[in-house]
């Protein structure tokens, strides 16, 4: 068997998966473009066994562990992608840049509520409460 044949096809699956990882924007698509580059690299590994003649056989090894992992990284994969599907309503790959859930502007005072617009924050409920201000505490200091 020439080692050509199945090199050239396996260049072009390798080629047709990145094309689809760089090219495609729905999620579920690009995890079979990355199992295509998966195969591509098992096409190579069987095919180099074969062409060296190895007595152990390690390039057929090796392709199933890479299988074995190629089917846990697809299944994580599909769960995120649903979950991500059901949050968000889409699976689309451009859209998912932030994945962190959408934060207030700011909650100084921890009570869930966003600080007023027109300056400072309220002070904690719980805060002791000095008599003077703050600007009284600066002026007593000894000097």
């Amino acid at each position: 068997m020439h080692l050509v044949y199945p090199a050239v096809l396996a260049v072009l699956l390798f080629c047709t998966g990145v094309y689809g990882v760089l090219a495609r924007r729905n999620a579920i698509l690009v995890l079979m473009s990355v199992e295509l580059m998966l195969n591509a690299v098992n096409l190579n590994l069987v095919a180099f066994d074969a062409w060296l003649r190895d007595t152990l056989h390690a390039g057929q090894a090796l392709t199933l562990f890479v299988i074995a992992v190629a089917a846990a990284e697809i299944g994580i994969g599909l769960a995120i992608v649903l979950m991500v599907y059901r949050a968000r309503g889409t699976a689309d790959v451009d859209r998912l840049r932030d994945t962190s859930e959408p934060a207030m502007d700011h909650d100084p005072d921890g009570t869930g509520r966003p600080a007023p617009a027109g300056g400072t924050a309220p002070a904690h409920p719980d805060a002791p409460v000095d008599p003077a201000g703050p600007a009284a505490t600066n002026a007593e200091a000894p000097a």
